[in-house]
């Protein structure tokens, strides 16, 4: 909320009508909770009234044996090219603030 706050802020946004929030499988986030958890979060702020939506991102891993990039399960963190189990995660574990709905003076634009 904290961020939503601030780029409504800096965007003069009387109002945010829309949070878009991508989150990892390995971030700890449940989504469900997180949603049943937004209209207490926004409560009182610019973003009370907003819809969340929640982008589901996959889980990526970097193998230092082959090079190669694979996308994962949750429970098998190895490559899918050559089998190495020593990866490198890339992506799987954030929950990132992908976009906002900003309505300003009457028109709605995108941030």
């Amino acid at each position: 909320m904290t961020q939503v706050e601030a780029v409504a802020l800096r965007e003069r946004a009387q109002r945010v009508t829309s949070v878009t929030l991508q989150i990892g499988p390995l971030s700890g986030v449940e989504a469900q909770l997180l949603r049943e958890a937004f209209p207490i979060a926004s409560a009182g702020s610019v973003a009370q009234d907003a819809g969340l939506l929640i982008e589901t991102m996959p889980i990526v891993v970097e193998c230092p044996a082959c090079g190669a990039r694979s996308e994962v399960k949750p429970n098998r963190l190895v490559c899918a090219h050559c089998g190495e189990w020593r990866t490198r995660l890339v992506s799987g574990d954030e929950m990132l603030l992908k976009s906002l709905e900003l309505e300003r003076d009457n028109a709605v634009d995108s941030a």
